[in-house]
């Protein structure tokens, strides 16, 4: 019978020491990778905390007030002049919501009329920035760095100075014995005076040309990503230059045209210094109309279903969009590659 040296370990032994060994290494390293994954999750956490926390206190917060403040009754004397939603009266609470003031937006054609003065001008001019900045966005993004660089500060130069004060200049030029007249006089168009000033063409000019810089940054960011090395290969392939345009530049420039239309559509929709300084009588906007319930009605419930109803006719038609891109992208994203497999 054979006798095992005792200096040499027993196999089973080792073979249950091993295992034992590979089963708490493997818990420490998946520790030690929770651990990473926390801290990793951690720091997402707070970066994402900081935006989320903006957004909750800088407009959720108000929303939720303008929405309580909208469904209150109005009490013009009062401090604040609305009445409260609820109250206890002998201990049981009463709640009082009253719709009145959205129904009121419904049935009124002074506030229909603003909402559709406000689209009007907001779409207008977001077309106008679009037809002025796109060329202007093409060429910064072809120039040369140092250029684009001094054509980037021309661009963003208005921004230097109030716009208040650029619309009062745009006052002296479109009046009747203004810069613009004397120059279609000088240059034998009109014969006599002439000025554009209290009119729409006024009010779209004066926002297209405050909010201009807003299409021309995004659209700028977009095409200079562009490879343009496209383009030659289209002109060697025989497409002429519109047709390039319209089947290579324009489709691929797209996100900068959607970014640059929210940039000046959202805020031209609730303007009001640019419609009140440079439109006429019966220009009636959104924000004239917040401004007169605000300030001289004091009807601060109608005003604040006003402001809600606005933002909702913006933000809805924003999430439509988006829902329909996501539902578009989304097949394709999920189609095959072109050997069988996702690319």
């Amino acid at each position: 019978m054979a006798h095992r040296d005792p200096s040499r370990p027993d196999p089973a032994e080792s073979a249950w020491w091993m295992l034992w060994f590979q089963v708490v290494t493997d818990l420490f390293r998946g520790i030690g990778a929770l651990g990473r994954e926390l801290r990793q999750s951690r720091g997402r956490w707070l970066v994402l905390s900081l935006p989320m926390g903006w957004l909750l206190v800088f407009f959720l917060v108000p929303f939720l007030i303008l929405l309580r403040i909208s469904l209150a009754e109005p009490v013009p004397d009062g401090i604040p002049p609305y009445a409260p939603l609820a109250a206890f009266n002998d201990g049981v609470l009463h709640l009082s919501l009253s719709f009145k003031h959205y129904l009121q937006l419904l049935g009124d054609p002074l506030y229909k009329d603003a909402y559709a003065n406000s689209l009007g001008f907001a779409t207008v001019s977001t077309l106008a920035c679009l037809l002025i900045g796109y060329p202007m966005a093409y060429g910064i993004a072809r120039a040369t760095p140092a250029t684009r660089m001094v054509l980037l500060v021309l661009v963003i130069l208005p921004f230097w100075t109030s716009s208040l004060l650029r619309t009062y200049a745009l006052i002296g030029i479109m009046k009747t014995n203004g810069l613009a007249s004397q120059l279609l006089m000088w240059l034998g168009v009109v014969d006599q005076p002439v000025g554009i000033l209290h009119s729409d063409i006024a009010v779209v000019i004066g926002i297209a040309y405050n909010y201009l810089p807003f299409m021309v940054l995004p659209l700028t960011a977009t095409l200079m990503r562009l490879d343009f090395t496209l383009l030659e290969a289209a002109a060697d392939l025989g497409a002429k230059p519109l047709r390039a345009f319209w089947r290579i530049t324009l489709p691929l420039s797209l996100p900068g045209i959607v970014a640059g239309s929210l940039l000046v559509f959202i805020p031209a929709i609730g303007e009001f210094v640019i419609p009140d300084l440079l439109g006429g009588p019966g220009d009636q906007t959104i924000g004239h109309a917040l401004w007169t319930e605000f300030f001289q009605v004091r009807d601060w419930p109608l005003t604040a279903a006003l402001a809600i109803s606005m933002l909702l006719l913006i933000v809805v038609p924003m999430l439509v969009f988006e829902s329909i891109n996501a539902r578009e992208a989304k097949p394709a994203a999920d189609a095959p590659g072109p050997r069988g497999g996702t690319p």
